[in-house]
């Protein structure tokens, strides 16, 4: 801790002297470093002393302590804090550390036109954004997702779908949320997919509303936020195991947290070929919009249920995955340039997202116990399952999962909360799509 501080205390010290340098703002010292003098040096101890100086000071307006802001060490310090709590209490380390990393990126000074921020054409971190603006990467994770996830909880109980059609209760609260604070229809529908918890459909939809290219019909243009969504969505899924277990313990009662459910029924491989074909088909027809997120999902999942297309759902949910869950994760970190990214409408969206996180898990596990009124003996479910009707895959069944072991701990109930879970990834994408039909 003691190395850290004076790490802290050097940096700050190389920051602080750019008075002593006459490099009292930032855009000046870039500028006036670019006009470097040619003429000979005199011979005399004074010029040569002075053109020295002339240079360390030339030297210093390109480092990142001429042109440090209070912003860019705001949110440096919140890089850093999310790579802590990624490594420290493995909160959701494969998004965390990419996304603290970026954020430490994003942030480091430069002088402008170097084709060296992100928001610059031309740069290396534009280009790898380009994926985040056009929404590629979110069916990219789809597909990986879908190559990954089990379905046959589901199937085996479709009545637990409902479960991640409440959660959803989230998304269209957050969105009379963000009208009632002044954003716009596309803003506010982009920011109410974070409702649903759902990190790459909140980039997709995000992507396509609020991008800040869009005009509205009386000429104002759409502010971009796919930054400040994106992070706000990946830190609330981070923080499931922070934020549900007191949730789960105010409205649900210990006795009903100790309720049994029966064994799902085995579910035959036949069943789980047919069903990725038959869901893509229900949902795409509701939400044609979402294709690009369900069509992804679903065919993932076939590759891995068609039993002959092995080498393709393991590229799918290992290495594509894996190298498109960097990349986002350190553009989207990349992307809260502070002089961007510090804003009133970013705490507005943070807020929002607590706000809607709690609605979701609430929803679930309220919808839950209404369902509990019409079923009878073995058929009860248990209602800490309805917590995991928000999209965060697998974090939020694991939650429910050790939840309710501290009530019974002969009480496994993961494989229960697996299939609102997988449910809520299908409610999110559709939800996206409907906001998409009507708002893009």
């Amino acid at each position: 801790m003691k190395k850290v501080i004076l790490i802290f205390c050097v940096l700050s010290l190389l920051i602080f002297i750019r008075p002593a340098l006459g490099l009292n703002t930032n855009s000046s010292s870039a500028n006036s470093g670019t006009a470097v003098s040619t003429t000979q040096v005199d011979d005399s101890g004074d010029s040569v002393f002075e053109g020295a100086f002339k240079g360390i000071k030339t030297f210093y307006s390109y480092t990142g302590f001429a042109n440090a802001t209070s912003g860019n060490l705001i949110m440096i310090i919140i890089g850093i804090v999310f790579i802590y709590l990624g490594i420290k209490y493995d909160y959701e380390p494969l998004l965390l550390i990419p996304i603290g990393t970026g954020v430490i990126l994003g942030n480091i000074p430069f002088v402008a036109g170097n084709q060296t921020g992100i928001y610059e054409t031309g740069s290396v971190l534009n280009y790898l954004y380009f994926g985040v603006v056009k929404g590629i990467y979110p069916p990219l994770i789809f597909l990986g997702i879908g190559a990954m996830t089990d379905f046959s909880s589901l199937i085996a109980n479709p009545k637990l779908m409902l479960l991640g059609a409440a959660a959803q209760i989230g998304v269209f609260a957050t969105f009379l949320g963000a009208l009632y604070l002044g954003f716009n229809l596309p803003e506010a529908g982009a920011i109410g997919i974070i409702g649903g918890a759902d990190g790459p459909t909140a980039i997709f939809l995000s992507s396509k509303l609020a991008n800040g290219v869009n005009i509205l019909a009386d000429g104002t243009v759409v502010k971009n936020l796919i930054g400040p969504i994106a992070i706000a969505a990946y830190s609330y899924m981070a923080l499931v195991p922070v934020i549900q277990p007191p949730l789960m313990r105010l409205l649900i009662s210990k006795e009903d947290r100790k309720i049994r459910m029966k064994p799902p029924r085995a579910v035959t491989q036949k069943e789980k070929m047919i069903f990725p074909v038959v869901a893509l088909l229900l949902t795409t027809f509701i939400s044609p919009s979402a294709l690009p997120l369900l069509g992804m999902l679903f065919f993932g999942n076939l590759l891995k249920e068609s039993g002959r297309t092995e080498r393709l759902a393991d590229t799918a949910r290992t290495k594509l995955i894996d190298i498109v869950t960097i990349l986002l994760g350190v553009t989207v970190g990349a992307s809260t340039q502070a002089d961007i990214f510090i804003t009133k409408d970013s705490l507005l969206i943070f807020g929002l997202g607590a706000i809607s996180f709690v609605i979701a898990t609430c929803g679930g596990l309220l919808f839950a116990k209404f369902m509990n009124r019409f079923l009878k003996g073995d058929n009860k479910i248990n209602p800490l399952i309805g917590a995991a009707g928000v999209s965060a895959v697998p974090d939020s069944a694991r939650v429910v999962h050790h939840e309710g072991l501290k009530s019974d701990p002969s009480n496994y109930l993961l494989m229960h909360a697996m299939a609102p879970n997988v449910s809520g990834v299908i409610g999110s994408a559709i939800a996206a799509g409907i906001i998409l039909s009507f708002l893009g």
